[in-house]
């Protein structure tokens, strides 16, 4: 930081300022993307732009007569940090592979790059505000795409993206404290904005401007996606140490899982041991280095109080009514404030003795983390071999939740309502008469709030009558006249496409042999495509 005083050495008044056309570069090129369709086809998206802009440029002029009048001089210093650029390139990796399979995230990149651009201009413009010199890196990658691999505002509240990432960056730069000798900020700085936002979504109601849950389920679209974070994931584990982070939040949550599972007889995530949203969060999300406890020991506490956290927030949100996909962003501010508590119990006469970082004192600190991470790489193998984290896990096939339905498991009807209903929506017929009959069977029970007046059924029994279903017509007229008896016949060969799909994206196979195949495979046994069971085995 430098200071002029003296007329002599004063430096000239242009260089003193001539630092502030950097933010103003940003901010043209922000200008800029107004020009490409994401930015101008939706007259509410253009206009969050042109705020945007007149925002930074206003904060530009605002700024000059102070620098001017106290002579100070606006430097810049080049320090890429190492944890910033690994992370950004594991983030980055995770929209390239998840947009291919959901092109959404293709068309929403110019926005994106809108959001950085600003990230820059406004970090620099507070930086500036409050002392002399600004270091320029990727610290706002890994902020801006840490946010938007959560939450996206659909197009007519798109200016609260930018909202979001100013919320992040100034709170890193103004709440701060004294952590272990030195002063830093107390909050991650991409999961504060998204708390901070999802308080005020879930405050008002107003989930449904959102994108958040079309982001929680299609990013399981991608095959093979629990493998692929936690290859991305090893880079910032190797140099940061932040594998026990990850891998105690994801032994807390399936360790919970399997309890439940074992009471219940069935998933407490319905379709997953640990939902990929989640799993993508113990990866690139909470486990900022910076924001996180210093002891190993804490790292584990932390990792854990993260998993179950996920698990209680699942639960009162359900129970609530509420969208369930905050489950893992509302939890990391509180978490973010406990470090100093947690290392200080990892640090007690009481729990010292368990540190693992007793038993490796004589290994270096890479050595370290190798070790963590092999114990993570066979965890990882042994829960994917049991299909808690991969592409087949059970709890998202229909076949699972017929029999716990038939079983009297509890939640387990209500829940295949819900999902025969999603895939009457996406055009089965036989999935909207399945709706029906469960809708008039939920009705009697008195098990789902949601289905008291057997009059509903009406609407799926219809949508299936119009898709060509015989037995809804036949339904819908028992149903409308209270005469006769319900018809429920197998599957047809066009629903196959899609009420095998699980939670996966959309099925290609138009085969009949292949997709008998997979039905046999999901537990379809007695309802296989008629003349293809001899892919079940002859069954």
């Amino acid at each position: 930081m430098s200071t002029a005083t003296h007329p002599q050495t004063a430096a000239p008044r242009h260089a003193r300022t001539g630092a502030l056309l950097l933010p103003l570069l940003f901010t043209a090129a922000l200008a800029c993307l107004t020009a490409l369709p994401a930015g101008h086809q939706n007259r509410k998206v253009l206009w969050s732009f042109t705020g945007a802009c007149a925002l930074l440029c206003a904060w530009n002029i605002a700024l000059l007569p102070g620098i001017r009048g106290r002579e100070r001089t606006l430097t810049v210093e080049l320090f890429p940090k190492k944890q910033h650029y690994i992370q950004a390139c594991a983030q980055a990796a995770v929209f390239l592979y998840w947009g291919w399979y959901w092109r959404p995230v293709y068309a929403f990149a110019p926005l994106i790059l809108a959001q950085l651009l600003f990230a820059y201009a406004f970090d620099m413009l507070v930086g500036w505000s409050r002392r002399d010199n600004y270091t320029l890196g990727f610290a706002q990658f890994p902020v801006v795409f840490s946010i938007n691999l959560f939450l996206w505002f659909r197009p007519d509240w798109f200016y609260l993206q930018f909202v979001m990432v100013g919320l992040g960056l100034a709170a890193k730069d103004l709440i701060r404290w004294n952590k272990n000798g030195r002063r830093t900020h107390i909050f991650n700085p991409s999961s504060f904005p998204l708390a901070a936002l999802s308080l005020i979504l879930l405050a008002t109601g107003r989930s449904g401007i959102t994108w958040g849950q079309d982001i929680a389920a299609t990013q399981f679209y991608p095959p093979q996606m629990y493998l692929m974070l936690f290859l991305i994931g090893l880079p910032g584990q190797f140099f940061f140490g932040v594998t026990s982070m990850t891998m105690s939040a994801v032994v807390a949550a399936y360790a919970f899982g399997r309890i439940y599972f074992g009471m219940t007889g069935i998933y407490f995530f319905y379709d997953s041991y640990i939902p990929i949203a989640v799993f993508l969060g113990m990866h690139l999300l909470f486990t900022d280095p910076s924001t996180s406890p210093r002891t190993e020991l804490g790292r584990i506490i932390y990792g854990a109080l993260y998993g179950l956290s996920t698990v209680a927030l699942y639960e009162f949100l359900g129970r609530a009514g509420m969208p369930t996909f905050y489950d893992k962003l509302l939890q990391v501010p509180v978490l973010n404030l406990s470090v100093k508590a947690i290392d200080a119990a990892a640090r007690s006469r009481w729990l010292r003795a368990l540190d693992p970082a007793v038993l490796g004192r004589s290994l270096l600190p890479r050595q370290r983390n190798f070790a963590y991470m092999s114990i993570w790489a066979v965890v990882f193998g042994l829960l994917s071999s049991a299909h808690a984290l991969d592409d087949n896990h059970p709890g998202q096939w229909l076949p699972f939740w017929r029999q716990a339905c038939q079983d009297g498991r509890a939640y387990a009807c209500p829940y295949l309502a819900d999902v025969e209903t999603n895939f009457c929506d996406r055009g089965s017929a036989w999935a909207c008469n399945e709706a029906g009959l469960m809708h008039i069977a939920l009705s009697r029970s008195g098990e789902d709030l949601r289905r008291l007046d057997p009059a509903g059924a009406a609407k799926p029994l219809r949508r299936g009558c119009e898709l060509g279903s015989a037995a809804a017509c036949q339904n819908l007229q028992v149903l409308t006249t209270g005469s006769g008896s319900f018809a429920a016949p197998p599957p047809a060969l066009d629903d196959y496409p899609i009420i095998l799909r699980g939670s996966k994206g959309d099925i290609r196979e138009r085969d009949p042999a292949a997709l008998a195949a997979r039905a046999c495979r999901e537990g379809w046994v007695t309802e296989v495509v008629v003349g293809q069971a001899s892919a079940c085995g002859g069954l």
